[in-house]
């Protein structure tokens, strides 16, 4: 299993959302690093949802249902999309400032690319996060 991070405008897209949707397509990713992210996704992946812009935490947890498929929402272009379902709300919300003054997490691609929308977490960084937040499923 690998580990990942997603983003989400909260106004746009939140983590209720999500949990009412059930599955939902991650749609709308138009770089390419970050598509190339998308394509390596399994199914089976976790993910962190992170709500950027208004709030800037990571709120919840989700799992990888669909591989990485042509993106509906693209007018123009080869864009992938991934299926994901909600798993459970992170228990206490791990902040971008938490993140960012732990040294632990120095690494962590939500710090150094910050405007990439889907990161890779390694499996080090995901149980650290995982603590953090009073996650208990893995």
């Amino acid at each position: 299993m690998a580990y990942w991070l997603v983003k989400s405008e909260p106004d746009a897209f939140s983590w209720d959302q999500q949990v009412a949707n059930g599955v939902e397509p991650w749609t709308g990713v138009r770089s390419h690093q970050a598509k190339r992210n998308l394509m390596a996704m399994a199914r089976g992946d976790r993910a962190f949802f992170y709500h950027s812009n208004i709030g800037k935490e990571i709120v919840g947890v989700v799992e990888i249902v669909r591989e990485a498929y042509p993106d509906p929402t693209a007018e123009s272009g080869a864009w992938v999309c991934v299926d994901v379902r909600a798993v459970g709300p992170m228990p206490h919300p791990v902040t971008l400032a938490a993140i960012k003054a732990d040294p632990d997490l120095a690494d962590l691609a939500l710090v150094r690319q910050s405007r990439l929308s889907v990161v890779p977490v390694s499996d080090t960084q995901w149980g650290h996060l995982c603590r953090m937040g009073g996650w208990g499923g893995s």
